[in-house]
């Protein structure tokens, strides 16, 4: 039986788990943004950053994915999020496929855009869950 003392261990493994929790790690792209009170983060490209991301979407209620038709993913898309009378309330530019963000419930339009070329969606954000609407871009 082993009798090393396992502080130091333990200690290490807190300190990784409340990084992970906080949002980021040290290393992490992933930090959660605000804009006009919305929060939103970004990410997705490795598993590392997709393990972060799941760990943080329980704090969201929409999840968007950027990819082509043919399956590969997209980062730097340009995210514009209106509410319903046409206000923007997000303007900003996914670091990777996958762009998590918390809205109040009610109806927004959603245009996402990748090398110039726009998808647009209308959603109704009506609960508290996760919601994933996925956008898709021709392969060029």
């Amino acid at each position: 039986m082993n009798n090393k003392p396992l502080p130091k261990t333990i200690a290490a493994f807190l300190l990784v788990s409340a990084s992970l929790f906080a949002g980021a790690t040290p290393n992490s792209d992933e930090v959660t943004q605000s804009a006009g009170g919305i929060s939103y983060v970004s990410g997705g490209i490795g598993t590392e950053s997709i393990d972060r991301l799941n760990l943080l979407a329980a704090d969201f209620n929409l999840k968007l994915v950027f990819a082509l038709k043919s399956g590969g993913y997209l980062s730097d898309v340009r995210v514009v999020i209106a509410d319903g009378k046409g206000n923007t309330l997000v303007d900003a530019t996914s670091e990777g496929p996958w762009f998590l963000t918390k809205l109040p419930m009610g109806a927004y339009g959603i245009s996402a855009t990748s090398a110039g070329h726009p998808v647009k969606r209308q959603i109704t954000v009506a609960t508290t869950r996760l919601t994933t609407v996925d956008f898709r871009w021709a392969d060029e």
